[in-house]
């Protein structure tokens, strides 16, 4: 177990690499940040939540990465970022950007599409106490471009 509520499986798992035939396994090290992250975020925000949150993204592996159209400095696939999302959750997706930004140390969150109400899903890293930025931006479409915005 990655922590108390996030499987190694449910850490790893990714339609596209079981699609492709793609192996998404973390190094020691990865695996670590994981650990960290689900540790400091994931948890305390679960706790708050009072039941499961979705995972849609968590470790990615430079394969599955690319496989995705991932940035190739996304903190995915060091094991430092997790995507979550509040499908069959008890709070929203915007509801948990907000209890993050109020209650949690965290490098960056970025507000995932959406509408002004509510994101698509939360994006979520964490590096450490010392290098955590607590940077807030939104994602949003232009050009058939993403581009991010500091909110």
């Amino acid at each position: 177990m990655i922590s108390d509520h996030i499987s190694d499986k449910e850490g790893v798992h990714s339609n596209t690499a079981i699609r492709r035939g793609l192996i998404n396994k973390p190094t020691k090290a990865q695996r670590e940040c994981m650990v960290i992250i689900a540790e400091e975020i994931f948890e305390p925000l679960r706790e708050w939540v009072g039941g499961p949150i979705r995972i849609n993204s968590f470790f990615r592996g430079p394969e599955l990465n690319t496989a995705i159209g991932g940035s190739n400095k996304s903190q995915h696939c060091k094991g430092q970022a997790m995507d979550i999302d509040d499908g069959g959750c008890k709070k929203t997706n915007a509801e948990m950007y907000a209890w993050i930004k109020k209650n949690l140390d965290f490098d960056q969150m970025i507000w995932e599409f959406g509408d002004n109400n509510n994101p698509n899903w939360v994006h979520i890293s964490y590096v450490g106490k010392i290098s955590n930025r607590n940077r807030c931006l939104k994602a949003y479409k232009e050009n058939g471009s993403t581009k991010y915005k500091i909110i």
